[in-house]
């Protein structure tokens, strides 16, 4: 069995960049690890690989389904796991590749999620007390019924807080996602960079998105029919520029906004992935350009295809 390489690391460090040379180098094939990028028409706000690039390699987990529809983790861990075995079946190298780390996680590890719907009533009912009492008295709750959760779960992330609440309520218990047991073996390579360096590049970024039409984007989404009240919405990218459009800031402000969110975001991919974490091998641009980080996957391939089951 082929293992998966897994290329994590914070927002524009160039994972997409390295995952295309591996592919290339090693025969391999992208499965993507972005929670945004599963959105249709929301290209330019999410870096989504270029047509040309999506040619040169195939991608999976990317583009699935419209703005207003539902794509929860335990549906994005099914169809995952199912395009590494297909790859796998075609004795190609699946390489999972992308920066939500609950994502890759999830994959990587095996989770044991529980298989909940959602309840949109409930979810709108909470996000109404959210906004109402705060975060925190949702957290509180969470924290009496499944405190295991709640110690997994940053307090600030509101949604994932909702999603736990949900599943508590409807009988299960989110901690399940405690539960692991991998499906494959797994190495996983990162990419980092020093602060100021990685916060010129999400910069350069974003003024590029500017640049390149993310305003007239999120204005198409709109006049399709895709509010700016749908949780596809309020990412980074299309809730500032969604702002700008409703007259509550000018252009200038909603670009400084995205930078500034899209530094935090970066900070809370850290804890993900965290330059502690001995089962991720870290190289900067610079070490990976020189080819050190792709004799370290050769190696491991030739080491770990039909052996036991081994990651780190």
């Amino acid at each position: 069995m082929h293992p998966v390489i897994a290329v994590v690391g914070p927002t524009a460090i160039g994972k997409s960049e390295l995952a295309l040379k591996l592919c290339q180098t090693l025969g391999g094939e992208i499965i993507g690890a972005d929670s945004r990028q599963i959105y249709r028409y929301m290209d330019i706000g999410t870096a989504k690989p270029t047509p040309e690039e999506r040619k040169q390699v195939p991608h999976y987990l990317i583009d699935e389904v419209d703005p207003d529809e539902e794509f929860g983790l335990a549906l994005y861990q099914k169809q995952a796991k199912g395009a590494v075995e297909d790859i796998q079946e075609r004795k190609k190298t699946a390489l999972l590749v992308g920066g939500s780390g609950l994502y890759v996680w999830s994959l990587l590890e095996g989770w044991r999620i529980p298989e909940i719907p959602p309840d949109i009533g409930l979810r709108r009912n909470l996000e109404q007390r959210a906004c109402i009492e705060g975060g925190e008295s949702l957290y509180q709750e969470l924290s009496e019924r499944d405190p295991a959760a709640a110690q997994r779960i940053d307090s600030r992330n509101v949604r994932r807080v909702i999603r736990a609440l949900e599943v508590c309520r409807q009988g299960g218990t989110f901690s399940q996602l405690q539960v692991k047991q991998p499906f494959f073996n797994w190495m996983t390579v990162g990419l980092t960079a020093d602060r100021d360096r990685l916060y010129r590049c999400i910069d350069n970024r974003v003024d590029t998105m500017i640049q390149a039409g993310l305003v007239e984007e999120v204005e198409g989404l709109v006049k399709n029919g895709y509010g700016y009240d749908l949780p596809a919405m309020s990412g980074i990218g299309y809730k500032q520029i969604g702002m700008y459009l409703r007259g509550e800031m000018d252009l200038s402000a909603a670009i400084e906004r995205m930078k500034f969110a899209t530094h935090r975001y970066v900070r809370q991919q850290y804890n993900w992935f965290s330059l502690q974490d001995k089962r991720i091998h870290w190289f900067t641009l610079e070490e990976a350009r020189g080819g050190s980080l792709m004799e370290l996957v050769r190696r491991f391939l030739e080491n770990q295809v039909g052996g036991g089951l081994e990651h780190g």
